[in-house]
C-alpha cells in the first residue's frame, strides 16, 4: 500500500531535538558535554579559515573583499587624478597657480629659485611646468599628447626622398633692415604696404634665384612684442639670418632673436646691414658678439658673416651663397609622395572667403581639395594660393601657400596634417576644441571671499576689461600678451575676448555687459557697430602700430596720458564705380554715406573692415568742379595720392586729428 503525503512541518515540530530535551545537552545521541564543546570550536575554526563545508559563505566573503578592493583602487586613482593636472598646452603662471589652489606669488617665488625671471601673465614651457608642479606635489599631463597620437604621420619613402628649398628667417631689431633686404632680394616693396614702415606680420615668401635655386623667406617683426611669433619663426626655420645695423649696436631684441635661434639648434648667418652709411663699424658688432660667446669665421669661429648694404644691395648676393652653402651642410631632404604635414604661418578672416590660412609645407605635397587638420580646426581645401595670390594646384615642401576651406582661425604656430577621411580629421578637431573648453573651465576661478577681503584691503582695485580685434591671429596674439602685461597691484588687466576681423555688433554688446573698452588693430567697426557704439557710449580705439596701443594704455593706467591729437572721423563714402583716368590714376565715383567727405583732411581705405591704405586725397571733384566738401546724400569723385588699388565696395574714411585729453574711465 502506498503511503500517504508527509506533513513535514508536523512531523519535525513532533520530533525533540537533539540537546532540547531533559537530561544533559550533548548534542549528539551518547556524546559528552565536553567532546561535544571540543566538536563545535573545531567546526568555528573550520569555518574561519575556510576548510569547513560551508563553501557558499566562503565565496560570499572572497567577494566582498574583491569589492572592497576594487572600490579602494577607485579611491586611489581619484585621489591621484586630484593630483594630476592635465594642461592641453603651454599656461601662464595665473593659470597654474589657480589649477593648483596656491596664490600665484608662490608659483612666481618658484620659478624664481629655478632662475626663471616670469611674469603673472608669462607662459611657461613644459619643462618649467612639471619641475614647478612636482615641488607642490602635482604631477601635470599633457592631455593635447593623447590627441596626436591619434595620428598617425606617414614615413618617408626612401626612394622618393629628395633636396628641399632651405626655410630660412631673417630676425633681428626693429628699423635694422630686414624688410629692406628682402625686397632686395624679391625685388618688390613690401614696406609700403606695412604702417609705419614696421613688419607687423609674419611673412613668407618663396624666391627663385638666378641660379635656379629656390629658397623660402620668413620675415618676422622685430619689436619686443613680437617675442612669441619670433619663437614660432625660430622654431619653422632651418637657417636663420641675423640682421644688425653696422651702425647700431648688438640691441636687446638681436640678443632676443639670437637665443630663439640658439634654442632651437638652428645655425645663424649673420648680415651687417647699413654699411654705406657714415660711422658703420663691422669690427665693432664682431666684438659685442664674441663677447656673447659666438665668434665669427673672421675670428676663428663657426658663425658666417656678410657686410651689406640693403637698399644698394650691395653684398646680397654673397650673403645668398652663404645661406645656401648652410642649407648644403644641412642636407635638407623630403619626401613630397607622401601627405603633407607642415606649419601654420598666420591666418585671417575675410568678408566673402571665410578664413584663409597661410601654411608653410614641410615635407610631403599640398594639394587643392586635400582633407585637413590644423590645431583644432578642420576642413577640405577649397581653394589654394601662392604669396602673389595666384592659384596653385600643389604645394611641395618648403612651399607657403594661403588655402580656404577650415571651418575657423587656427593659432599661428599650430601644425598641420592631411588626412584620407574628412570625418577622422573632424573627431580630432572636435577633441581638442573639448580639451580647450575644459582646461578654460579649469582655469577660470571665481571670486571668494578672501579674494574680497585683498581687494577691499587694497582699497583702491580697479579692473581694466579689453576686448582686442586684429586683422590677422598673430598681431592679436602679440597684443594681447603685451596688454596682459600691463597689470600692476591696483589696476589688472583682462582681455575677455579676443578674434580676428572687423568690430561688430556682438563684440559691442559684450563690451557694454562687461564694461569694457575695445581696440582695433588694423580693423575698423562695421557701419551697425559704430552706432550701437556711440549709443551705448563704448570707447573704441583703433591703432595700426602695435607698441603705440601698449603704450597709450599704459600711460592712460598710470594717469598720465597728456592732451594729445586725436583722430574724429568726419565723414563716410562708399565707392560706386572706378575709372583708369591716364595720367591722373584711379578716379572712384562714392557716395557719402555718413558726415562729410573734406578735400583737406586724410582719408583711409577700407575693405571688408580691414584697413588696407591711410593717406591724403589729390582731388575731390562734385560733376567737372572742384569741391572743398561733399555732404551726406551727395555724390562726388575723387582719388588718393599714390593709391590706385581701388575697388568697387570699399569704404572711404574721411578724418582730422583734435587735440583732446582721454581717459580709461569705466
Amino acid at each position: 500500500m502506498k503511503p500517504g503525503p508527509v506533513n513535514i512541518d508536523r512531523a519535525v515540530r513532533s520530533e525533540p531535538r537533539p540537546g532540547t530535551g531533559p537530561g544533559p545537552s550533548t548534542g549528539r545521541p551518547g556524546e559528552t558535554e565536553e567532546n561535544a564543546a571540543k566538536r563545535k570550536v573545531s567546526e568555528t575554526l573550520a569555518r574561519l579559515t575556510g576548510s569547513g563545508k560551508n563553501k557558499g559563505s566562503r565565496m560570499r566573503r572572497e567577494k566582498r573583499d574583491q569589492r572592497y578592493q576594487r572600490f579602494e583602487e577607485e579611491q586611489a586613482a581619484k585621489e591621484l587624478a586630484g593630483m594630476t593636472l592635465q594642461v592641453t598646452e603651454f599656461v601662464t603662471a595665473s593659470e597654474l597657480a589657480s589649477m593648483m589652489n596656491l596664490p600665484v606669488t608662490d608659483v612666481i617665488k618658484a620659478c624664481f629659485s629655478l632662475g626663471v625671471m616670469v611674469s603673472i601673465n608669462q607662459r611657461l614651457d613644459a619643462e618649467t611646468l612639471a619641475v614647478i608642479a612636482e615641488e607642490y606635489g602635482f604631477k601635470v599631463e599633457f592631455v593635447g599628447a593623447d590627441v596626436q597620437q591619434d595620428m598617425q604621420e606617414e614615413d618617408d619613402d626612401p626612394a622618393r626622398v629628395e633636396p628641399r628649398p632651405p626655410i630660412v628667417t631673417v630676425m633681428g631689431h626693429v628699423d635694422h633692415g630686414k624688410t629692406s633686404l628682402l625686397d632686395t632680394i624679391r625685388k618688390a616693396n613690401v614696406i609700403a604696404g606695412e604702417a609705419g614702415g614696421i613688419t607687423q606680420h609674419i611673412g613668407a615668401y618663396s624666391v627663385l634665384l638666378e641660379n635656379e635655386k629656390r629658397i623660402t623667406f620668413l620675415d618676422t617683426p622685430g619689436h619686443e612684442a613680437f617675442t612669441a611669433m619670433r619663437a614660432r619663426g625660430a622654431q619653422v626655420t632651418d637657417i636663420a639670418i641675423i640682421v644688425i645695423a653696422a651702425d647700431d649696436n648688438v640691441m636687446p631684441q638681436t640678443r632676443e632673436a639670437i637665443n630663439h635661434a640658439q634654442a632651437a639648434g638652428v645655425p645663424m648667418v649673420f648680415a651687417f646691414n647699413k654699411m654705406d652709411k657714415e660711422g658703420a663699424n663691422a669690427d665693432k658688432l664682431r666684438e659685442e658678439l664674441s663677447q656673447m660667446n659666438i665668434l665669427v669665421e673672421e675670428w676663428g669661429g663657426k658663425h658666417q658673416t656678410q657686410e651689406i648694404s640693403a637698399k644698394k644691395g650691395t653684398g646680397v648676393d654673397q650673403l645668398l651663397e652663404k645661406v645656401l652653402l648652410e642649407a648644403e651642410i644641412l642636407d635638407l631632404k623630403a619626401d613630397p609622395g607622401k601627405r603633407a604635414h607642415g606649419v601654420v604661418i598666420e591666418s585671417t578672416l575675410e568678408q566673402g572667403r571665410g578664413y584663409v590660412t597661410t601654411l608653410l609645407v614641410d615635407s610631403g605635397t599640398l594639394r587643392k581639395g586635400d582633407v585637413l587638420l590644423a590645431g583644432q580646426y578642420s576642413g577640405r581645401i577649397r581653394n589654394m594660393f601662392n604669396e602673389r595670390g595666384q592659384q596653385v594646384n600643389e604645394a611641395p615642401p618648403s612651399t607657403p601657400v594661403s588655402i580656404l576651406g577650415l571651418d575657423g582661425a587656427p593659432n599661428a604656430g599650430d601644425t598641420f596634417q592631411v588626412f584620407e577621411d574628412e570625418r577622422d580629421a573632424r573627431v580630432i578637431a572636435t577633441k581638442r576644441q573639448q580639451l580647450q573648453r575644459e582646461q578654460g573651465i579649469r582655469t577660470h576661478k571665481h571670486i571668494t571671499l578672501d579674494e574680497i577681503g585683498r581687494r577691499l584691503a587694497i582699497g583702491d582695485f580697479k579692473e581694466l576689461n579689453i576686448i582686442v580685434k586684429g586683422d590677422v591671429d598673430g598681431s592679436v596674439e602679440a597684443l594681447t600678451d603685451s596688454l596682459l602685461k600691463l597689470t600692476t597691484e591696483s589696476i589688472k588687466v583682462n582681455v575677455i575676448h579676443r578674434a580676428v576681423g572687423p568690430i561688430a555688433e556682438s563684440d559691442v554688446l559684450l563690451a557694454s555687459a562687461s564694461n569694457a573698452i575695445i581696440i582695433g588693430f588694423q580693423v575698423r567697426p562695421t557701419p551697425g557697430a559704430r552706432k550701437l557704439a556711440e549709443a551705448e557710449e563704448i570707447d573704441i580705439r583703433m591703432y595700426s602700430i602695435i607698441y603705440a596701443a601698449i603704450e597709450e594704455i599704459k600711460q592712460a593706467m598710470e594717469g598720465m596720458l597728456a592732451p594729445k591729437e586725436v583722430e574724429k572721423v568726419i565723414g563716410t563714402a562708399e565707392v560706386r564705380e572706378t575709372f583708369r583716368i591716364s595720367k591722373v590714376g584711379t578716379v572712384a565715383g562714392c557716395y557719402v554715406m555718413d558726415g562729410k567727405i573734406v578735400r583737406n583732411n586724410k582719408v583711409r581705405l577700407i575693405r571688408q573692415g580691414i584697413v588696407v591704405y591711410t593717406g591724403d586725397l589729390s582731388d575731390l571733384k562734385r560733376f567737372k568742379d572742384d569741391a572743398k566738401e561733399v555732404t551726406h546724400g551727395y555724390e562726388c569723385g575723387l582719388s588718393i595720392k599714390n593709391f590706385n588699388d581701388i575697388k568697387v565696395g570699399d569704404t572711404l574714411e574721411s578724418f582730422e586729428m583734435i587735440e583732446v585729453k582721454r581717459t580709461l574711465e569705466g
